[in-house]
């Protein structure tokens, strides 16, 4: 069937059923200031009360109406007793109204009568007690007709038996409303009924003398209500535990005109008194129907010596009831439901056991009653204690309870700050489904009304949460606009939370607003607010989102002037700006270019490096930067200087500096070594003998060693070969003896007198100690030259220092440690060129 067809062919069936109700209740006034709908559950003695879904005409304020048809009461043949029942009912609803309290049912149309029927109007209506239990009793026999599909004969006898007894149970109820209690709407609906006879007992001072399921109404935001106020008796107020005369339960009256007999003190029955007890054995007859499946411990069927056979074994039931209590409850329902009054505890006793004390239940129980409160209370409960009770309290009471009380004052200018709180953990624990269908209007009211500077700043600040599950059509009608007119608002706080809004709903603000709409908007805040540091660093989170959808030259022409303005030394600050600047330097896009860096970044980066605030780990994402940026421009201005290098027409005019100045390109005045002179070096045997048969040529010749003498290790080769038994320190050339006369007693390393200084060279032993005539002190003019690479350079300007005075010095000769470095080879050429000059 198309959707269209199932809509109408529903839509009909509700006018239609509409219009059967107004024709029930045709002729009597109520109509006039109700429209009737159809009927959802039935309560009051025998459950003659048909109650309907209706509205007020005048505010379409949704409420209950209740009927009573008066054919129901003709059966009874009797017309005197017709009017009993009429007049009964008829008292009962003025003795609701009278008593006004939040346990108790809420009148809010008094009855009205015709010809034909009974009706009043009341808070709406979900069902009666008597209902839900029908439900749960009628659950209870679907599950014993349960019939085995194998196992022979005697599965079939056994099914054959359970067919006959599922047979003689009856079917569910017309009247039985499907409903599951959680344990806490049971605690609660319990607390409920005791708070409302602790009112009727010792405020109105009278006793109820009906507690029974078809006298407790819930209504739909799952609160449990008192009515059924038919058989009221006064107390006497001096002597509130004494008992007053009452009639017993009779068979001669109609049971529509007397209370429950099943639920009954049997003090009533027996001594025909009763008292304030008595209801509190009631209400212990109650809770144990609520967890014997809907089915009270007494059934008595309307007889009363059933009632007495069944009360005798009560004791044993209600033991054997126990353990499906919560272990809390136990104590006190068993004595409630005792034989003896004087064991059961009052309502106001009753309110104070262990089971009533819950965080949770707290909170149920003042929201209640919230609309009692002054507006400081109110937004006090709001934001702290139903915040933190939330958390405990079922989500099925959460929409049942919470919601309904929390849209009523959305209205209400004073306390809407402080009900967006829980508002808006609605809004985010909701489902999809649950916003659209429940919260969903409601939230636009809240956009389109003028709103206090606090509400505005909590709706800003969960606009996220809030576009997450609205519809994208109206994220563009009504959140967009109530986003950007709070740029607007003259209020610092309004104008921050729109900062931060932006930069968390980012994603569903297109490019084009961005551009045009938010990002001036965020920059005049800016400008208007430097000096600001929460300000300041909202916006900078803002521009750190959005700058990703923002076109370059904005970026460029926007973004760093915005941040070259920011002034505050805060860390945080600082960070968020570092940031967005290593962004812009990562992402190539942007075209950052090194000259902007050098220019317009680094300048205002590198004065934070000696930040005090800053921690460690700060400090090192600063410098990390820098060092980034500092590197690519490096890199910039190198490749650029080479191809500068490499049009020039003369590379040596560009030298590097330390080629340029290097000690082995420096031209330094010659230095002479005074007084030196260098004697003899003592040779081997084994020289002494290849010098001879060399003929006086100064060098060993090549037919001797076998190779040539220029190879500087070819004397040590060969003298091993000739003469193999020769220790291996006899092949060692000895290093010359170098001694320098100092040219006066003041020179550095001179010693005044005779004496020259003593100098251990390296080759020598540590046992063994010679005398050095080498005097180290540098020239009285010019610079110190370089001598590491230059040999010919020391020898040459020696060599007339040192034949200007041979004659003078006389330089004794001695035999010097082994060694083959550079004194070696000085020691060796020194001494031929002085033997050929003498």
């Amino acid at each position: 069937m198309p959707a269209g067809t199932m809509f109408a062919k529903f839509k009909s069936t509700n006018v239609a059923a509409s219009t059967s109700m107004q024709n029930v209740a045709e002729g009597n006034p109520i109509t006039q200031y109700f429209e009737i709908g159809k009927p959802v559950a039935c309560a009051g003695p025998e459950l003659v009360w048909r109650i309907h879904d209706a509205y007020r005409k005048s505010d379409n304020r949704e409420c209950s109406v209740f009927i009573f048809e008066k054919k129901i009461a003709e059966k009874l043949h009797k017309p005197r007793r017709k009017e009993a029942i009429t007049e009964l009912l008829k008292s009962s609803v003025k003795t609701l109204e009278r008593f006004r309290h939040p346990r108790i049912l809420q009148i809010y149309h008094t009855v009205e009568e015709s010809a034909d029927t009974l009706a009043f109007a009341s808070e709406p209506i979900f069902a009666s007690l008597s209902n839900v239990l029908a439900f749960h009793e009628s659950k209870t026999y679907e599950s014993a007709n349960v019939t085995p599909t194998t196992g022979g004969a005697a599965a079939a006898q056994a099914q054959a038996a359970a067919q006959a007894a599922a047979n003689t149970l009856p079917q569910r109820p017309a009247h039985a409303k499907e409903y599951n209690f959680l344990d806490m709407e049971l605690k609660y609906g319990f607390l409920q009924l005791t708070e409302a006879l602790a009112y009727l007992h010792y405020s109105g001072h009278v006793i109820h003398r009906n507690v029974c399921p078809s006298s407790i109404l819930i209504t739909k935001r799952g609160i449990w209500k008192l009515a059924g106020m038919e058989y009221v008796e006064r107390m006497n107020e001096n002597d509130l535990n004494s008992s007053i005369p009452c009639p017993p339960w009779s068979n001669r009256v109609s049971k529509m005109a007397q209370p429950s007999l099943d639920f009954m003190a049997p003090e009533t029955q027996s001594t025909s008194k009763c008292s304030l007890l008595s209801d509190m054995f009631s209400l212990g007859m109650v809770i144990c129907a609520v967890y014997n499946s809907g089915r009270p411990l007494i059934q008595a069927g309307n007889s009363t010596s059933n009632y007495a056979k069944q009360l005798e074994t009560l004791d044993d039931l209600v033991h054997k009831l126990m353990p499906r209590l919560p272990i809390a409850l136990q104590e006190a329902t068993s004595r409630m439901a005792s034989r003896d009054a004087t064991a059961r505890p009052t309502a106001q006793l009753l309110q104070l056991i262990k089971y009533f004390i819950d965080p949770a239940i707290n909170a149920l129980k003042f929201l209640d009653v919230v609309n009692m409160k002054d507006t400081q209370q109110k937004s006090q409960f709001y934001k702290t204690t139903l915040i933190e009770a939330m958390p405990l309290i079922p989500r099925k009471l959460w929409w049942q309870n919470i919601w309904p009380m929390l849209k009523s004052e959305i209205n209400n200018n004073e306390v809407l700050a402080a009900v967006l709180q829980p508002v808006m953990l609605f809004v985010q624990e909701a489902t999809h489904t649950e916003y659209d269908n429940l919260m969903s209007a409601t939230m636009k009211v809240v956009y389109n009304t003028p709103k206090s500077i606090q509400a505005s700043v909590t709706i800003l600040e969960n606009l996220h949460l809030i576009i997450e599950k609205t519809k994208p059509e109206d994220v563009t009608t009504d959140i967009m606009p109530m986003l950007f007119c709070s740029f607007d608002g003259s209020t610092i706080q309004v104008q921050s939370a729109a900062v931060v809004a932006v930069a968390n709903v980012f994603d569903s603000i297109d490019e084009l607003s961005i551009r045009r709409m938010v990002l001036p908007k965020v920059k005049l805040v800016f400008e208007k607010n430097i000096t600001d540091p929460k300000i300041v660093q909202n916006v900078l989170m803002c521009i750190e989102r959005v700058m990703d959808r923002m076109e370059r030259a904005q970026v460029m022409d926007e973004v760093l002037p915005l941040l070259a303005n920011i002034r505050i030394p805060d860390p945080d600050i600082i960070m968020r700006t570092v940031r967005i600047y290593h962004k812009l330097f990562v992402d190539k896009t942007y075209g950052l270019t090194v000259e902007t860096m050098a220019t317009n970044v680094l300048p205002l980066l590198i004065p934070h490096t000696v930040n005090p605030a800053l921690n460690f780990e700060q400090y090192c994402y600063l410098l990390e930067v820098l060092q980034q940026m500092l590197e690519a421009i490096d890199r910039q201005q190198r490749n650029k200087l080479k191809l500068d290098n490499l049009s020039m027409a003369s590379p040596e005019r560009h030298r590097t500096l330390r080629h340029q100045f290097s000690t082995d390109n420096m031209n330094a005045p010659p230095f002479n070594i005074p007084n030196l002179r260098i004697d003899q070096r003592k040779t081997s045997s084994a020289e002494d003998m290849a010098r001879k048969n060399s003929g006086g040529s100064g060098m060993l010749g090549g037919w001797w060693f076998g190779c040539s003498p220029s190879s500087p290790d070819s004397n040590f080769l060969r003298v091993g070969n000739v003469f193999p038994n020769r220790r291996l320190s006899d092949n060692t050339l000895m290093t010359p003896k170098i001694r320098i006369a100092p040219s006066c007693a003041s020179s550095p390393g001179g010693t005044p007198g005779s004496g020259l200084p003593t100098r251990r060279h390296s080759s020598i032993g540590p046992q063994e100690r010679r005398g050095s005539t080498i005097n180290l002190s540098p020239p009285t003019g010019g610079s110190m030259p370089n001598t590491s690479s230059s040999v010919p350079f020391l020898l040459s300007s020696s060599m007339q220092s040192i034949r200007s005075r041979r004659q003078s010095t006389v330089l004794s000769s001695g035999p010097l440690g082994s060694g083959s470095g550079l004194l070696q080879q000085l020691g060796s050429g020194m001494y031929q060129l002085f033997s050929g000059r003498n």
